[in-house]
């Protein structure tokens, strides 16, 4: 299972990988965001049925996070089960969306609201298949590796902050390293809490906001990457607001943040409705929202008892302020300078 796009840049490469196989199906899907919901997923299902897919049969899905997360709620669902592999194809799948067994699709409600726990049986991880991704697609993707080392790894963070200039122009060796300490990171927390009930809510740094961004621009504004890269910023100034986060770890985040190139602007919504649908994420308990915030570079926790005031007060002024380079104030009442 793949997209017209991937297929396009990749098709004949592909072909040449199954070699004397001849007994396959190429199924294609839409892997635009939007696209990402139950419809998909039926078609995707009845293609299989054409093409005499049974219990024994093996999906791959060759793509982005879109591809692989419907592919994955297909192969979950289909039959009750069927073998799945992954072949991830942009910077978000390689490191994040194929790695830990989550799949699952969009309602108008929230994303990945409908989904399943369904490990692959492999997954096969080849950053030069990275060379063909738009550089905007490509960009927003390191949003997911900066989170890595805010959440687990302060080598990596500081790897990042000395060679990010490197990784934007895809040099190899920069580029494979970060992508291997990405899954590696990933691996080890997925294995430590497979179905997300404690350590593997510190992988959504920045999702609760970016989640619900998304969802309020009905997933045609922002690419993922751009809505975490977002996200981590106004959690880092959460962080800050309740006393969690230092200031020259805002500062940090934030400059690193940045270093990935523009993002699209943050959209004109109010703060009452990004909250409405912050209560709908998947993390949330009983309507109480949590957020995970980082302490220090390296480490990160949930929070259930976050004050509303804290949060709306980011919703605020997180727009002018991350716009703006607008300094932050630390608890001795300096200024310091977002970098």
């Amino acid at each position: 299972m793949t997209s017209r796009r991937v297929n396009k840049a990749l098709g004949k490469k592909l072909r040449n990988a199954l070699g004397s196989h001849k007994n396959y199906a190429l199924h294609l899907v839409n892997d635009a965001e939007s696209a990402k919901h139950l419809g998909t997923v039926e078609l995707a299902a009845r293609s299989l049925i054409k093409a005499g897919a049974d219990r024994k049969s093996l999906l791959v899905a060759v793509g982005g996070g879109v591809v692989g997360d419907v592919a994955g709620f297909v192969a979950a669902s289909y039959l009750r089960g069927i073998a799945l592999m992954h072949v991830p194809t942009t910077v978000v799948a390689q490191v994040d969306s194929a790695i830990g067994g989550k799949t699952g699709v969009n309602l108008p409600e929230g994303k990945d609201l409908v989904g399943a726990f369904y490990p692959p049986v492999r997954v096969v991880i080849d950053p030069s298949l990275l060379k063909t991704l738009p550089a905007r697609e490509f960009r927003g993707g390191l949003a997911e590796i900066i989170k890595y080392g805010v959440i687990a790894d302060a080598a990596l963070f500081s790897f990042l902050e000395q060679n990010m200039q490197r990784i934007l122009r895809r040099d190899d060796t920069s580029l494979n390293y970060v992508i291997r300490r990405s899954v590696e990171i990933k691996a080890y927390v997925v294995s430590k809490d497979e179905r997300e009930s404690g350590l593997r809510e510190i992988l959504n740094f920045g999702h609760t906001f970016a989640h619900a961004l998304e969802t309020l621009t009905r997933y045609r504004y922002f690419q993922h990457g751009e809505a975490v890269a977002w996200g981590m910023m106004c959690a880092a100034l959460l962080g800050h607001e309740i006393g969690i986060t230092s200031a020259d770890n805002v500062s940090r985040i934030v400059a690193l943040v940045r270093q990935i190139g523009p993002l699209p602007e943050w959209p004109r919504l109010p703060a009452a409705g990004i909250i409405k649908a912050m209560r709908a994420d998947k993390k949330a308990h009983a309507g109480n929202i949590r957020f995970v915030l980082s302490p220090k570079i390296g480490g990160a926790g949930s929070y259930s008892s976050v004050p509303l005031a804290a949060v709306e007060r980011v919703l605020h002024f997180a727009p002018q302020f991350l716009t703006a380079g607008a300094g932050v104030t630390g608890r001795t009442g300096e200024k310091r300078r977002v970098r």
